[in-house]
């Protein structure tokens, strides 16, 4: 088994489906690039409850990033060329809605820091000033 971490854009809608034990499952899949430019589409299952819920809220051209195990294999296409099957089945799912919802989590809802920009001093922003208790003298 490999444990995959997989970002990529979703294809189509997400769908909902219920298993022979009447529990609810998520069906999604990927556009995911390879480090060659080439696309790989990736089949994405999901079975808790969390996962399930994070894919059925995305649309198509959604950034996602799922990890869970991954199974490779391979399928023949209609001019008979070879192509990698990826299939993965989601433990977590991280979205950009996760990510909002978990940065105001920290930072206090409202209090959204700006990114800092090239030009901030010119426009009268001071950089923020950052403690770090490493530096100066060593205590050894």
């Amino acid at each position: 088994m490999i444990d995959a971490l997989i970002a990529g854009k979703v294809h189509g809608t997400p769908t909902q489906r219920t298993g022979k034990n009447s529990k609810p499952f998520a069906l999604a899949k990927l556009r995911a690039t390879s480090t060659d430019g080439e696309v790989q589409f990736v089949s994405v299952i999901a079975f808790d409850d969390g996962p399930v819920a994070a894919l059925l809220g995305l649309k198509e051209g959604d950034s996602v990033a799922v990890t869970g195990p991954l199974k490779v294999g391979t399928w023949q296409d209609k001019d008979g060329n070879h192509r990698p099957a990826l299939d993965v089945v989601a433990q977590q799912v991280m979205t950009v809605y996760q990510v909002r919802h978990k940065r105001n989590a920290t930072q206090g809802e409202g209090q959204q820091q700006r990114r800092p920009r090239d030009d901030d001093a010119a426009r009268g922003f001071a950089a923020p000033q950052h403690h770090d208790p490493m530096d100066g003298e060593m205590p050894f």
